[in-house]
């Protein structure tokens, strides 16, 4: 029960399997996705538009930057534009 508003909770089991048939009709394979595949492809949506790792870290509390790295991915756009803002050349200003 929710002390805030009186109401039930649902157990992580019920919401995975009420999430599962809401994306089933979405999902390439008809069977949903799971709770986990919705916050790792969060990380990689808020990697891809810039967050830097020890945000990334925040978000999904993976104790270690190794374990995250397994999550996400980058795009090689999203790789070339994060290379191309940290290349000291690019952030010259020429006269």
């Amino acid at each position: 029960m929710c002390a805030a508003t009186g109401r039930g909770r649902l157990s992580y089991p019920r919401a995975e399997y009420l999430f599962k048939q809401a994306s089933a009709a979405l999902d390439p394979h008809k069977t949903g996705w799971t709770l986990h595949q919705l916050r790792h492809s969060a990380l990689q949506h808020l990697a891809a538009d810039g967050r830097t790792a020890p945000e990334l870290q925040a978000k999904s509390r993976h104790q270690h930057l190794a374990s995250l790295g397994r999550y996400v991915r980058l795009s090689e756009q999203t790789s070339a534009r994060v290379t191309a803002e940290a290349d000291p050349a690019g952030r010259r200003r020429f006269r």
